[in-house]
């Protein structure tokens, strides 16, 4: 892991810079589905975390973050599936870091189905196996595992903000789910 993770490092924007930057300019995230497989890589869970929004709804999402200046997506991506899922998760990061697909998140709606109020983002999607134990950090209230036909399900959908589930349907049917 490079040295780009420290709050105190000149990369790391103010919550005034990344408000100039969201306003001007494309932000470059990383976004992860945590899957787990079995011994012929097929996907038998699909890990969903659960959060609370600001105005009480419950929500479920996916493992999702900025990838800093000067930080690789390989690293961008193990630093938000530790910091959303614990140390524990023990993520296998492909061997080259290729998304399943990619997201374009615009501020107004119908550009894409993927829309975000602050921002135009463009994230790097991954389906991502995990082997460990996951201990929800961050605003997660837990990780949900769930059998992929549920993951799939038009009431998990709608369970998920932003077009997440459009987008979670794409990565694991690029995958054959």
């Amino acid at each position: 892991m490079s040295d780009f993770i420290s709050d105190d490092n000149p990369s790391w924007l103010s919550d005034e810079e990344l408000a100039t930057a969201r306003r001007r300019l494309p932000i470059l995230y990383v976004e992860a589905v945590p899957v787990r497989v079995d011994g012929l890589g097929k996907i038998t869970e699909v890990g969903l975390l659960l959060r609370g929004t600001p105005d009480g709804a419950m929500t479920r999402t996916l493992v999702a973050g900025r990838v800093l200046y000067g930080e690789t997506v390989r690293e961008a991506l193990f630093r938000h599936l530790e910091k959303d899922l614990g140390p524990m998760a023990f993520p296998q990061l492909p061997a080259s870091p290729v998304p399943t697909q990619v997201a374009e998140y615009f501020p107004m709606p119908g550009i894409s189905a993927y829309v975000d109020d602050r921002q135009h983002a463009v994230s790097l999607v991954f389906v991502v196996p995990v082997t460990g134990s996951c201990d929800p950090r961050q605003d997660a209230l837990e990780v949900t595992w769930m059998p992929p036909a549920e993951a799939l399900a038009e009431s998990t959908a709608l369970e998920m903000e932003n077009g997440r589930g459009t987008l979670l349907r794409a990565a694991l049917g690029s995958l054959g789910c």
